[in-house]
Order: C-alpha cells, then structure tokens, then sequence
C-alpha cells in the first residue's frame, strides 16, 4: 500500500503522473489521509485547480482509495517530526509514520526527512 500526498493523488486520478509515478503506483494500492480530501476542496474553493467532487470519475476513482482518519495517534506524531511545513503536509507524513505505509510525494521538505516512510 502507498500513502499519496493530494498532488501526486490529484495528478494520478487526471494521468498526469510522471512515467516513475505511474511505475509506482501501478504496482500497490492507494491510501491517503483524510486530510487530503480537506486539501483538495479547499484548492478548489481557492481556484487553484478545477475538479468536480460529484463527477462520477472522481466518485469511482476514489471509492478504490483507502482514507485514513485523522486520529490521536497521527495529530501526536504530526508534532514529532524532523521537518517543518504547512499542517496538511505535516499529517500526511505522520500518517505514513504511524501506519508504517510509504508515501509518494515530491515535496522536497518531507523527502529530507529521516523518519518518514518514502517511496524511492
């Protein structure tokens, strides 16, 4: 299983996916955090990317998707990190940390980190 950050998720589900992405995430199944699903509806209310929610594409691709909630345990360890960045960010990589599931991800700040589970 792979944990997805919201633009390698956004960019799987419209095959946008560079070639190493698509290698990747067509030999596992996909998880992300709840948090994700926040993420993207606020980068719709922001006008920074256009995507319907209620498409039946959206809907489908989706339903393949395992969501992690937002817990204790995952908002504890979002405290814990070697890395600083924006809150979503920082809960999508406690994720991977206390599920123990890898995450594809090109934030540069998560893939300095020592702690977080990365895809290579």
């Amino acid at each position: 299983m792979l944990n997805l950050d919201t633009h390698i998720l956004l960019d799987a589900f419209s095959d946008q996916a560079s070639s190493r992405e698509k290698k990747i995430l067509s030999s596992q199944s996909w998880c992300i955090s709840a948090i994700v699903l926040w993420e993207i509806s606020k980068l719709i209310q922001l006008k920074r990317i256009e995507v319907d929610l209620d498409s039946p594409e959206f809907v489908n691709n989706l339903a393949h998707v395992h969501i992690w909630p937002l817990d204790l345990q995952v908002a504890r360890m979002s405290t814990l990190l070697d890395f600083k960045s924006d809150p979503a960010d920082e809960i999508i990589a406690a994720t991977s940390i206390v599920h123990q599931i890898p995450l594809l991800t090109r934030d540069k700040k998560i893939r300095k980190s020592k702690i977080v589970p990365l895809t290579r």
